[in-house]
């Protein structure tokens, strides 16, 4: 009785060995197949982050200097004296020239070695020459002209060393564009100036 019965329950307790390592085989199985199944779905997803952000890092530096900004420095120093643009509409019945004057109260501009700026005409058909000009506190003057002035935006840069009639740059009265009649062909027009800076 003792033998059969001591048998029962160690086959009992076989049974019941076998059907936990049953369940913890499948159990197991499973949740590696799930960490898998994890891994892979990740995978893909850090693919496309990383293929996305070189795209978009290769997008930006293709737009960046295929499409220069038309104000941008250049990295050179400036100090900007009007940043937004400055129409000059003249009509030359009966004036005969047309003056745009920014007042620079007494500014040193020593350190400064250029000025530069962004030219267009309103008018396609017209020729429109511009005569920039320099007023010292000392009584002091001198004037540069910008010839044919195109339709659409073009920078333009000159050394303070071409403005010969000056030879103390330490108080500045003025800085003047004029649009004269005889360097006009048409007597009505505009003429767009932007971006007037010093550059170091």
């Amino acid at each position: 009785m003792t033998d059969k019965g001591f048998c029962a329950i160690n086959n009992q307790d076989m049974d019941k060995k076998d059907i936990y390592e049953h369940l913890a085989k499948v159990y197991l199985g499973v949740s590696s197949q799930k960490k898998n199944k994890s891994k892979t779905k990740q995978r893909p997803f850090k693919k496309i982050v990383l293929l996305s952000s070189v795209f978009i890092f290769a997008l930006s530096a293709i737009l960046f200097n295929t499409f220069p900004k038309r104000n941008a420095f250049n990295s050179e120093l400036a100090l900007v004296l009007v940043p937004e643009p400055v129409k000059i509409n003249f009509d030359f019945n009966p004036a005969k020239k047309e003056i745009y004057t920014l007042d620079l109260n007494k500014l040193n501009i020593s350190r400064f070695k250029a000025l530069a700026f962004a030219l267009k005409k309103a008018n396609y058909n017209d020729t429109v020459s511009l005569r920039v000009e320099f007023n010292s506190a000392f009584n002091e003057k001198s004037e540069a002209y910008f010839k044919n002035i195109p339709h659409r935006w073009r920078d333009y840069k000159i050394s303070l060393a071409d403005f010969k009639g000056i030879s103390d740059w330490t108080e500045m009265s003025s800085l003047s564009v004029t649009v004269e009649e005889w360097n006009t062909k048409e007597k009505k027009g505009v003429v767009y100036i932007d971006n007037i800076r010093l550059l170091k």
